[in-house]
């Protein structure tokens, strides 16, 4: 309110009405007589005021260029080689922790497929060497704080969110967890019961079902293409938890990302206290080969009466390392990526076919990951939107994108790049990952620069170079007797039997 009467009334005015209150607010006999002449001026005050600040129009309006500056954070080596980063932030009372560690379900033998998923569920809800289960939970519940753990093909995770107040303890429970899990035994038979009943249930969700039996497809023989079956689980022991932590949990093999209200120095001595007599090794990993480049076409149907069939197809894609991933990023936005993307347009809002549709590289950071196109629609259309799919994705090969869909998507990427800084933990756990999964120097910085110089040219190639619409494996979920085609149309047909992969 200040601001707005500074610019309807001039200083002189403002004295006499502030003049004005003073003497009503004392019953002072004159403030009548002087009201009638403080509020005259101030109507033509107000009034010159109104006319003087003509509205901005906002066609001409100009602004400066905005310029975004990465938060900083600290990367510290500890002297027994565990890489540290480092970003405080006092505006909350709250101390966020998130550890990476090199090892996942790419190194799990091929008998005991879910052995990473178990001991990485297992090494917090287990307890430590020192500290039960039981009392680990409930010291945790006591003070607020959180450790998580968790893995999965290609990384393992313990992090921990706590108090300011209570980062010492928390941090001397995360430790025990990360070196000295204990692996209970009614812990680990629970979290195996888990597992047990997690696949038996898996065919309950048919975009479940599709996802995986597509990248069972796509990676075939590959051990990302692997799934945990009630046989694999089984053969784990809790002897193989252990085994396979201490082969893998060693301070040259994790990244520490550390955000929030600590003092620093106080942190780094707590770390190479707790972290110190951690002895270092070097893990004989397991031989991985690429997957397969040959790439040919499928179909593959799942039955199950269902009123919305789920269509899912695709092919071997990319690497983080790839030279193209820039042009790759402004193609997919420009296929499937948003309200404004081709197959959104046309599936969604031109034909009605589906509520949601997309399609995006995925890009591995140590394979390639795969090209994937999705959606869902009536059982009845299921062909149609099939040869919709196709026919988008096909038709980016075959010419440039208007100059208007590539500025939209350029700006769009460019734009939102800003979101992925929002929270002091997001920012440092990023800086930790491009380390983990060695991003070249400067990634981040020239990311911008790089979608920028992105040209129709560019998309086209890059369209015609890694998309692949004659090596599709497609899958679909739904009940063929209703289809509007037979799926044959497409190829021959591969049907999957459903049997809780036993």
């Amino acid at each position: 309110m200040h601001s707005i009467s500074n610019r309807l009334f001039s200083k002189k005015t403002l004295a006499r009405l502030a003049a004005f209150a003073f003497l009503l607010a004392f019953a002072i006999p004159e403030a009548g007589a002087f009201r009638s002449s403080a509020i005259a001026e101030a109507k033509l005050d107000a009034v010159s005021g109104v006319q003087a600040a003509a509205p901005a129009n906002p066609r001409t309006m100009t602004f400066p260029p905005l310029k975004f500056q990465f938060p900083k954070t600290e990367r510290v080596q500890l002297k027994n080689g565990m890489v540290v980063y480092l970003l405080q932030d006092r505006e909350l009372p709250i101390v966020n922790l998130t550890s990476y560690l090199n090892v996942g379900s790419l190194y799990e033998p091929d008998d005991k497929v879910g052995l990473a998923s178990l001991t990485g569920a297992t090494l917090r809800s287990g307890g430590t060497l020192k500290t039960a289960p039981d009392k680990l939970d409930r010291e945790l519940e006591f003070m607020a704080s959180s450790i998580e753990s968790s893995m999965n093909a290609d990384n393992a995770t313990v992090a921990f969110s706590t108090l300011s107040k209570n980062l010492g303890r928390t941090l001397d429970l995360f430790a025990e967890v990360v070196k000295e899990p204990a692996f209970d035994p009614a812990r680990f038979e629970l979290a195996k019961s888990h597992a047990i009943e997690g696949i038996r249930r898996q065919n309950d969700d048919p975009k479940g079902v599709a996802g995986r039996e597509l990248t069972r497809a796509i990676y075939a023989g590959h051990p990302l293409g692997r799934i945990p079956t009630v046989a694999t689980v089984n053969a784990i022991t809790r002897d193989d938890l252990i085994a396979f932590h201490k082969r893998y949990f060693y301070p040259g093999n994790m990244i520490l990302a550390v955000s929030g209200d600590f003092d620093r120095d106080q942190l780094l001595k707590s770390l190479e206290r707790l972290f110190g007599d951690w002895p270092n090794q070097s893990a004989a990993f397991p031989v991985v080969p690429k997957p397969s480049e040959e790439m040919a076409p499928a179909v593959l149907h799942v039955q199950k009466e269902v009123n919305q069939s789920v269509i899912r197809m695709g092919h071997l894609g990319i690497d983080k390392n790839n030279p193209d991933l820039y042009a790759i990023k402004v193609m997919d936005y420009i296929l499937g990526g948003g309200f404004t993307s081709r197959l959104t347009q046309e599936i969604r809002s031109n034909q009605g076919l589906a509520y949601n549709v997309d399609a995006y590289f995925d890009p591995g950071r140590r394979f390639k990951g795969p090209f994937i196109a999705e959606t869902e629609t009536k059982v009845e259309s299921t062909a149609r939107t099939i040869k919709l799919l196709e026919s988008i994705i096909t038709g980016m090969t075959q010419a440039e994108v208007s100059e208007a869909e590539l500025q939209l998507a350029k700006d769009s990427i460019i734009n939102s790049f800003i979101f992925a800084f929002e929270r002091p933990s997001a920012v440092v756990a990023q800086q930790a990952r491009l380390e983990f999964y060695g991003y070249p120097k400067g990634y981040l910085e020239n990311y911008r620069d790089n979608i920028a110089r992105v040209t129709r040219a560019d998309v086209l190639r890059v369209a015609k170079k890694y998309l692949r619409p004659d090596a599709m494996k497609l899958v679909v979920v739904g009940d063929e007797k209703k289809f509007d085609q037979p799926l044959s149309i497409f190829g021959k047909v591969q049907e999957i039997k459903l049997n809780n992969n036993k």
